[in-house]
């Protein structure tokens, strides 16, 4: 099928970050074919006037397996927030509450312009979110969260949890000609063993894929790592051979100078994700800095229960406006935050060469916006960065398009029911509580 997006202003975020307006942009087989004239007559229109078509976002650290648990761990440093309510949450999830809370993830994630995650799961049941990725439409990796040292909620030993990763690589990896991908994920240095971090890094290498962790996001992480290795997380993570050009650290918010440079030393990969690391009261990421040390980064939301929204325009929005308080109103600029949005994201998986631009011969992962709010009123007399980075909601997208294939347009979903997954959240999330024995929690949703 030929898709004509027609008569609508495209950002492109090409090597020379061209916008054009007005335009068409032509899909066909999963990719852009054209931008401008075309000489074919198309099967499908879709009218573009007044609305601006950008690369699909990516979000480089999301945790789908919790957006059941939405509103529900509040007001809570990090590890209070784990060991308190999420690994107990994620520890209670049946298959189905995990099919659901992945559903509920990438229906907001969809809606609000984000085409292409990098998902870390839970210990157990992370085949259903990959599955709920390839029926959804959605593009990603996911991969389950590895976790071997000991504790009362989540654990699994080394042996077991990396059969049943290479398990899941050998099923998943490449499904959709690549639309879906795994990668795995040991959590952080806290809660997965030295042995484990470096068989994960074993089947990054084997698979071709990303390794996906945390590190250096609190204070108190700094202080248990230390005590732990001697060395603070990153250092570890280095001195391990860990950091590589596949390697993804979300936060990276207590990274010393030291650690910062082994980072740009070793290629590996960052994600900042400003809402919630304020949430937590974690700090925020010196990502002027990271630019000026030429690491590359992208922005995330993390989870719902630590944002508690999956909304990447409003992650750009609090980047760019946490910088300026520290480093000054001239750094971290909109159309640099954009990158980081879209092209620098996608450069974060190593996906630059497919996704992140408006590119002929790029896939079709593209987003219309529809500027004709009031927040937007003369939007086609001011930068558009601007635009994009402080103003736009994520109600502004009118359409999100993944490989060619339209998932949301105009407030409706083509291969999802969300009134259905609605009705079932509400039973799933009780049955986790229940099994969790949070029975105070469980109370309250039946009030």
């Amino acid at each position: 099928m030929l898709t004509r997006i027609r008569n609508t202003t495209a950002v492109t975020m090409n090597a020379s970050r061209d916008i054009v307006s007005p335009t068409d942009l032509w899909i066909e087989d999963r990719k852009i074919v054209a931008i401008g004239p075309y000489g074919h007559r198309p099967d499908r229109v879709i009218d573009g006037t007044d609305m601006v078509a950008i690369p699909g976002l990516v979000q480089p650290h999301i945790h789908l397996c919790q957006t059941l648990f939405r509103g529900l761990a509040d007001d809570l440093s990090l590890l209070d927030w784990l060991e308190q309510r999420i690994w107990p949450l994620e520890a209670a999830l049946d298959e189905d509450a995990m099919r659901v809370s992945a559903q509920l993830g990438i229906a907001e994630l969809l809606a609000g312009g984000t085409t292409t995650i990098l998902d870390m799961g839970s210990v157990n049941h992370t085949e259903h979110i990959l599955n709920t990725m390839l029926q959804m439409g959605s593009r990603g990796y996911s991969g389950k969260c590895l976790m071997d040292r000991p504790n009362k909620f989540l654990m699994q030993s080394k042996d077991d949890a990396m059969q049943e990763s290479y398990d899941l690589a050998h099923r998943w990896h490449g499904q959709d000609q690549g639309r879906v991908r795994y990668a795995p994920a040991p959590r952080f240095t806290l809660s997965a063993s030295d042995a484990l971090f470096e068989e994960a890094r074993s089947l990054a290498d084997a698979f071709h894929t990303v390794l996906h962790t945390h590190g250096a996001e609190t204070r108190d992480e700094i202080t248990e790592g230390i005590k732990l290795h001697r060395r603070p997380p990153v250092a570890h993570l280095f001195d391990l051979q860990i950091l590589a050009p596949s390697a993804v650290i979300a936060h990276g918010v207590w990274m010393n100078a030291d650690e910062e440079n082994m980072v740009a030393t070793s290629n590996a990969k960052l994600v900042h994700c400003p809402s919630s690391n304020l949430k937590l009261g974690s700090g925020f990421a010196p990502t002027v800095r990271w630019r000026q040390k030429g690491l590359i980064f992208g922005i995330a939301a993390d989870g719902a229960p630590c944002n508690n929204l999956l909304d990447g325009f409003q992650e750009m929005r609090t980047a760019a406006l946490l910088a300026k308080p520290v480093f000054g109103p001239t750094y971290l600029s909109a159309p640099e935050v954009f990158a980081h949005a879209t092209i620098e994201g996608a450069r974060v998986l190593g996906l630059e060469d497919e996704i992140g631009s408006l590119e002929v011969g790029k896939q079709a992962d593209i987003v219309l916006l529809n500027f004709r709010g009031p927040h937007h009123q003369l939007w086609d007399m001011t930068p558009i960065y601007s635009q994009l980075v402080y103003q736009t909601h994520a109600s502004d997208v009118y359409l999100t398009m993944v490989a060619g294939q339209i998932l949301y347009e105009n407030g409706r979903y083509t291969t999802l029911n969300l009134d259905e997954v609605k009705r079932t959240a509400r039973e799933a999330l009780l049955r986790v509580l229940r099994r969790a024995e949070m029975e105070a929690l469980s109370s309250w949703m039946t009030t």
